[in-house]
This record gives structure tokens, sequence and C-alpha cells, in this order.
């Protein structure tokens, strides 16, 4: 896993992005079990109160469950993690746009562009 920290956002939103991404890719497939908080915090480099919030709030928003004494697994909610998996994808479509208008493209230039680059990858 990337653990990668940028500053002007904080640690735990940014953990939760990468871990959403690792469910979302299937890096964490339904049902499986993540790292216990200190292996994850300690691969990361954070405290584990921080991978610890993070954890939670996936835990809040039906990602992940706790099974008592036995860990955190990821939810076997398909569509949830179909759900996720259309907001990440949104969320980096809306940036790539943005960063390409800043080029000064326009929708039709960004269009063919992308149009472009996926033919390249055939």
């Amino acid at each position: 896993m990337k653990w990668a920290f940028k500053n002007g956002e904080p640690i735990y939103q940014q953990i939760i992005r990468v871990l959403q991404t690792e469910i979302a890719s299937g890096g964490y497939p339904p049902g499986s079990r993540v790292p216990a908080v200190r292996e994850l915090a300690l691969e990361a480099g954070v405290n584990p109160n921080t991978m610890q919030r993070a954890l939670a709030e996936l835990e809040r928003d039906g990602l992940l469950e706790t099974v008592r004494t036995t860990g955190k697994f990821v939810t076997q909610d398909k569509n949830l993690i179909s759900t996720l998996r259309g907001e990440l994808a949104a969320e980096s479509i809306r940036e790539l746009i943005d960063n390409l208008k800043s080029l000064g493209l326009t929708e039709k230039q960004i269009l063919d562009e992308v149009e472009t680059r996926l033919k390249e990858r055939e």
C-alpha cells in the first residue's frame, strides 16, 4: 500500500482515502480481515491513534465491521463497495478535468485526449 501524505489535509482523512481505494479496488476483498491498528500504523508511519480514528470512520460508514476478539473485516456488502468505487472514480475524474482545464484545454479537447489515451492502452 502506498502511504504518501500531503500537507494541507488531515492525515486521518488521507488514510481513509487510501483504505477506501484498497477496498474499492479489491486490495482488501469483501469479508477479508484488515491488519491490526498497530500494524497499519507502523506500516504508514503514523500514530496508532490516528490510524484508529481513520478505521473508526470507515466503520461508521459501513465499510469495516469489527468482530469481537477477531479484528476488523471489510464489509461483504458488494453494493456499498460498488457505490464507493463510483464515488472515487467520479472524484478522480473531477480532479482530472480541473487539472486539464487549468492547462487551458476545452471540454472537447479533454474528451479527445482521454479517447486518444484509452486507444493507446488497447
